[in-house]
């Protein structure tokens, strides 16, 4: 239980808490992730294991316990929230980024996380030890040699693709776009019978605010795992139409429709044991990093 209730906290910190002070005592953390299943020892658990792998850290304030994302925490919400909104296409610049690596076996448990880390940014698996993408992601390749120090055992190209086959042939070599198609296909047909059925609840006062709250959280936990599978391609190397669009859309209207009573029950659970004055006065509850506007990367 409790690797799913570490990632049900990172979507909570991820969604609320770091526009609330980035930090939560412990007892209003138990309470909201009750409303999931997850009970007292599974959430101290996780939020140990959290820290152990340096995402946060706690203090103390009287007999308090409180917790907040160490900035390794927040850099990866931030990462999570950019490569978030590539999942609605953009324009291609024609190039391709190239990462070829040859890491001893004995530094396998740095490959194996560098691997890792290529597939989280987009990257995909062209052949053994080569990956590709269509994407700018120098800044972040820079900075994945940087973290794991190997430099020496790996080369970064910028490339054009001149055949002998069209640029469609690499995505297909590359990435699984049958199997992300049908991920999309499943969330659409889970959500949006899911999102009728709670407009008419909401408009005819059925659903609470604690209900709102779970719900809202759970589709933007599904949402997020897109993160994992899809790599952001764009428009020109995407099948037409695309599933992704229509997911998007999806989220979109359903994150709205839930935002205002979903976001009074985690203030209420909150308030206790925390400071509201803490709340970022530019917080929309309604709006998302990944429904932002379409924006080109830096």
């Amino acid at each position: 239980m409790s690797t799913n209730t570490q990632s049900m906290i990172f979507t909570i910190y991820g969604d609320y808490i770091r526009h609330y002070g980035n930090k939560i005592w412990i007892g209003s953390l138990i309470g909201l992730l009750k409303e999931f299943g997850h009970n007292e020892q599974a959430v101290r658990v996780a939020v140990s294991r959290m820290m152990k792998q340096g995402w946060v850290e706690s203090e103390k304030q009287g007999n308090k316990s409180y917790y907040f994302l160490t900035p390794r925490g927040v850099t990866r919400m931030e990462e999570a929230a950019r490569r978030i909104f590539k999942l609605n296409p953009h324009q291609w610049d024609g190039k391709w980024r190239m990462v070829i690596y040859s890491i001893p076996e004995d530094k396998r448990q740095i490959r194996d996380e560098f691997k890792k880390e290529l597939l989280w940014s987009g990257f995909g698996s062209f052949s053994s030890g080569c990956w590709i993408s269509p994407n700018n992601l120098d800044k972040e390749v820079n900075l994945l040699l940087d973290k794991y120090d190997i430099k020496p055992y790996v080369d970064f190209f910028l490339m054009e693709y001149k055949g002998p086959s069209e640029s469609q042939s690499l995505v297909e070599r590359s990435w699984s776009l049958g199997e992300i198609e049908e991920k999309y296909e499943q969330f659409i047909t889970t959500y949006s019978k899911r999102y009728i059925v709670h407009q008419s609840m909401m408009q005819s006062g059925e659903m609470t605010d604690a209900e709102c709250f779970v719900e809202r959280t759970n589709i933007v936990h599904e949402y997020r795992k897109f993160l994992f599978v899809d790599p952001g391609l764009p428009e020109e190397l995407l099948p037409s139409p695309w599933n992704g669009n229509h997911a998007s859309l999806l989220f979109s209207q359903y994150y709205k429709l839930l935002a205002e009573p979903a976001n009074r029950f985690f203030e209420e659970i909150f308030q206790e044991g925390n400071d509201l004055k803490q709340k970022d006065q530019r917080y929309d509850a309604s709006y998302h990093p990944l429904i932002s506007e379409q924006r080109t990367r830096d």
